[in-house]
């Protein structure tokens, strides 16, 4: 079976959960299929062709750039049997790959641009573009993955005229052989945390998103002996990038302890950091998986997360961590959950060894794949069964 999978980010250039399911579904998908993945950037070897935007469009709308790399990845999957496409910046490419070649679209779906209107801050009418993007291929899609059961319902809801019948459900995974405990201390050391000193950990995007607004004003309220370190890069805009920088400041002169590491890490520098969090904390206001939750919890570590989308598929309240609604005392309740955890190092060290287990068990990479290319072959199956 010869797939072509297709995705903005993949290694080295990744930056998100979408980056990560796109990196280790392809590593796996090798093992069971002739696969090609199609992706931005420059050059290209190993099964990996590179695409970027047209030149004429260097200065043009994010949304414009985004459809000309679609209309290059589309031109390169003639020879492909299926096609695969992960997020609005590929969708369109799977789209138009099936309606000139006649071979099916699946669609994994990590977000849906209907239930980001913070995106209008960062593509302006670019987004009304993303969501027609969007809506034109995952309406005429052979067959749609949702990464939750949450997600599912979201996609169901924003796009009624979608048959149920072609939207299924398939975690998203973590590599435990990776995201492992690493007990060694030369990372902290290296960005200047105090190892005797419990600290809160943040990893992800500044975007609206993350919610990280709301952490930086969460975490002024915690226990004052607790360090708080933020793997924070990537702003989505100029807008939320000063308002982050001012929230940090400000947090920075009311407590001290207070760490801001703006570059993407190496994954095994991210891996020691969440070894030896005291807590993890995810407070986005929109999630539909999470995958930096599974990350922490493959790491040993107890999670405070926001209750949104998929992440109670994670984590499990109570026992790989805790859970806050996104209400009107988001913050408080986010505070609430780090100090109780901050103070019973127990308690964390239980949810911790919990997540890790759970993480083992239940979301593997190689079960993704394999129930990733049982979708293909039903999919491919049914085409063939409509040409007879």
């Amino acid at each position: 079976m010869r797939v072509g999978l297709l995705t903005r980010e993949y290694p080295p250039d990744v930056y998100g959960g979408a980056g990560v399911h796109a990196e280790f579904l392809a590593r796996e998908l090798r093992r069971l299929t002739d696969l090609d993945v199609h992706c931005w950037g420059e050059g290209g070897a190993g099964g990996v062709t590179r695409h970027r935007p047209w030149a004429a469009l260097d200065t043009a709308n994010d949304a414009l750039r985004t459809f000309s790399v679609d209309l290059a990845m589309a031109a390169a999957l003639k020879d492909r049997h299926l096609v695969h496409s992960h997020t609005w910046y590929a969708n369109l490419a799977g789209h138009l790959a099936r309606m000139l070649y006649g071979i099916p679209h699946v669609m994994t779906a990590h977000s849906l641009e209907p239930l980001r209107p913070w995106k209008a801050e960062q593509l302006g009418g670019g987004y009304v573009l993303s969501g027609w993007a969007e809506r034109v291929a995952i309406e005429s899609a052979d067959a749609v993955i949702a990464v939750s059961g949450a997600m599912r319902d979201d996609i169901l809801g924003c796009y009624p005229a979608l048959d149920p019948a072609r939207v299924h459900v398939v975690h998203n995974g973590i590599d435990t052989s990776l995201y492992r405990p690493d007990h060694g201390t030369d990372v902290l050391a290296r960005h200047g945390l105090e190892p005797d000193r419990p600290y809160v950990l943040f990893v992800g995007r500044i975007t609206r998103q993350k919610g990280v607004p709301h952490l930086l004003r969460a975490v002024r309220h915690i226990d004052p002996d607790a360090q708080v370190v933020l793997c924070a890069g990537a702003p989505d805009t100029p807008g939320i990038d000063r308002e982050f920088r001012d929230l940090f400041r400000e947090l920075s002169r009311s407590r001290a302890g207070v760490h801001w590491i703006p570059n993407m890490l190496p994954r095994p520098e991210v891996v020691q950091l969440l070894t030896h969090a005291a807590v993890f904390v995810c407070p986005s206001v929109y999630e539909p998986l999470g995958i930096v939750n599974l990350e922490a919890m493959a790491c040993g570590t107890a999670v405070v997360a926001s209750r949104t989308g998929g992440i109670p598929e994670v984590v499990d309240d109570g026992r790989t961590g805790l859970l806050v609604d996104v209400d009107d005392d988001f913050e408080g309740r986010l505070a609430h959950a780090l100090d109780s955890l901050l103070a019973d190092p127990a308690a964390a060290r239980r949810m911790g060894e919990a997540g890790r287990e759970r993480a083992v068990e239940e979301f593997g990479w190689d079960t993704v794949a394999r129930r990733t290319v049982r979708l293909y072959e039903e999919v491919l199956a049914q085409g063939k069964a409509q040409e007879q």
